[in-house]
């Protein structure tokens, strides 16, 4: 490097501090309203962190974490071969895949068929009706689930579907202790309880579109069909690109509330998730493994990332921006 651009550049590397100390003079009361925020995510979010080489050590307790030996991929080796993890991860994704597909299609569909509720009074009640279960626990919805879908005993008439079941002469059934339907209850559940909470996103983005652009189509003979196909859609088609994106975020992960709180023995040859997987191994009463449990919740938020970034860059090409 020349001694003039050297003498360029000088200034300017002098200038930034100074800059960023004006910038930080002028807008601290906004910094200071971020900073428990940053502090919280800090100590909650980032400082657990170092417990992530428990993945490659094995813990002694009278060592503690940064004193227990290294045994490299040891773990990782050992979760590959337990065809209880395998089964695990397989039934994750299968689930994750069923609500990619139905459940993020259905959200977008839903906020669609709320935006074309022309009755006001029809839309707040329409609205309510499918937020409400949002606000409700796992542990009382699954228990509402249960007691919906419950079999006929000797003396009990069972759930309401039974029942209607039983009306029409047809063959009772015990839903939540049938493996091959385990899963098609979790999706089904897992919509209807989150659905109504999920179409915010999109109805704010309908809500943005100008609406002169449907005064247009309107004038130009297009009917309602045509404008949400030609104008409500491209123009929430970014929400829409970021929302599956971050969905895809989850496609390793499972909701252990829901999952927890519906299955039972029968059904854990489709029904176990890598979320009760880890707590049986780590919590449950499986022996307190915390190497192995941290082996597999590090693998599948690596993963995780990937699957995220890859979506991202495929959404890029579709010139639709994505989240990064």
């Amino acid at each position: 490097m020349s001694e003039e651009s050297r003498a360029m550049r000088a200034p300017n590397a002098l200038r930034r501090p100074n800059k960023f100390v004006a910038y930080m003079r002028k807008y601290w009361f906004v910094y200071m309203l971020a900073l428990p925020g940053l502090i919280f995510m800090i100590v909650f979010n980032y400082g657990p962190m170092y417990g992530i080489q428990l993945a490659f050590k094995d813990y002694k307790m009278n060592l503690g974490v940064w004193g227990s030996p290294w045994v490299g991929l040891k773990h990782y080796r050992e979760l590959f071969a337990d065809p209880v993890f395998i089964q695990a991860f397989k039934n994750t994704v299968i689930i994750n895949v069923y609500n990619l597909i139905f459940g993020f299609s259905f959200n977008v569909f839903l906020a669609l068929m709320i935006n074309e509720i022309h009755f006001r009074k029809l839309k707040s009640a329409v609205q309510t009706a499918v937020y409400l279960p949002y606000f409700l626990s796992w542990v009382i919805f699954a228990g509402l689930v249960q007691v919906f879908l419950a079999a006929p005993t000797p003396g009990d008439v069972g759930g309401a579907v039974n029942q209607m079941l039983a009306a029409l002469g047809l063959e009772t059934v015990d839903f939540l202790k049938r493996p091959e339907m385990f899963r098609t209850i979790v999706v089904i559940t897992g919509i209807i309880k989150t659905a109504g909470y999920s179409t915010i996103i999109y109805l704010a983005a309908i809500a943005g579109v100008n609406p002169a652009l449907y005064e247009s189509a309107q004038i130009d003979g297009a009917n309602r069909w045509d404008m949400l196909w030609h104008i409500t859609i491209p123009r929430i088609l970014p929400s829409v690109a970021v929302m599956f994106i971050l969905s895809v975020s989850q496609l390793f992960l499972s909701n252990f509330d829901q999952i927890y709180n519906l299955y039972n023995n029968f059904v854990l040859s489709t029904g176990d998730v890598l979320s009760t997987y880890i707590y049986r191994i780590s919590l449950g009463g499986g022996g307190a493994k915390f190497e192995l449990s941290t082996a597999a919740n590090f693998l599948l938020n690596a993963m995780g990332l990937i699957a995220v970034v890859g979506t991202n860059k495929f959404v890029e090409k579709m010139d639709v921006m994505g989240i990064f």
